[in-house]
């Protein structure tokens, strides 16, 4: 017998498509198309967005929103949805505002990013979209910056990411 509360249990199921497949259809298009195809549902969304239940929301060449329905399963122990959960979404849409710019057959991926949180985000919050700037694209490096705000346009986080971006290897057929 427990000294503590009792806690009762949750249950969340959660069903993805194969990233590896999502990859490979990604490779011959430009970075906007790519997302296009996702937003538009030709292509399925990676699956760490479905785990939180990230949608895309709009995409533009240099911009990308998405949105997030706070919610408990999202939670750190104090009771507000988790920093690192904040940090991935804002992460998300500053690489995609910078792949939105991208040719095909280029990449990226997150050298640093720098999270300012403004103030906790529990499910009474309700739906919360991150929008994502691409400031700089160049030749190796890009640098996008990010906002979080709810339908009241409350802000409660901004980011700033540096990317690395690089030709997409050619992957080797064996016979």
């Amino acid at each position: 017998m427990s000294d503590g509360p009792e806690i009762a249990g949750r249950r969340r199921v959660v069903t993805w498509s194969d990233p590896k497949a999502l990859a490979a259809a990604g490779r011959g298009l430009a970075g906007i198309d790519h997302l296009r195809a996702m937003m538009g549902g030709s292509l399925p969304p990676p699956p760490v967005m479905t785990l939180l239940g990230i949608t895309l929301g709009t995409v533009e060449e240099g911009l990308v929103r998405m949105q997030l329905q706070a919610a408990e399963y999202l939670y750190n122990p104090i009771g507000t949805v988790h920093g690192g959960i904040l940090a991935t979404i804002l992460d998300s849409v500053m690489g995609c505002a910078v792949h939105s710019t991208l040719p095909a057959g280029r990449g990226y991926t997150t050298l640093e990013i720098k999270v300012n949180y403004l103030r906790a985000v529990t499910d009474a919050v309700g739906l919360v979209t991150a929008e994502g700037r691409a400031v700089h694209v160049g030749r190796t490096t890009g640098v996008a910056d990010a906002r979080l705000f709810d339908e009241a346009g409350r802000l409660y986080a901004t980011a700033s990411t540096t990317c690395l971006v690089f030709d997409i290897p050619v992957e080797k057929r064996t016979p």
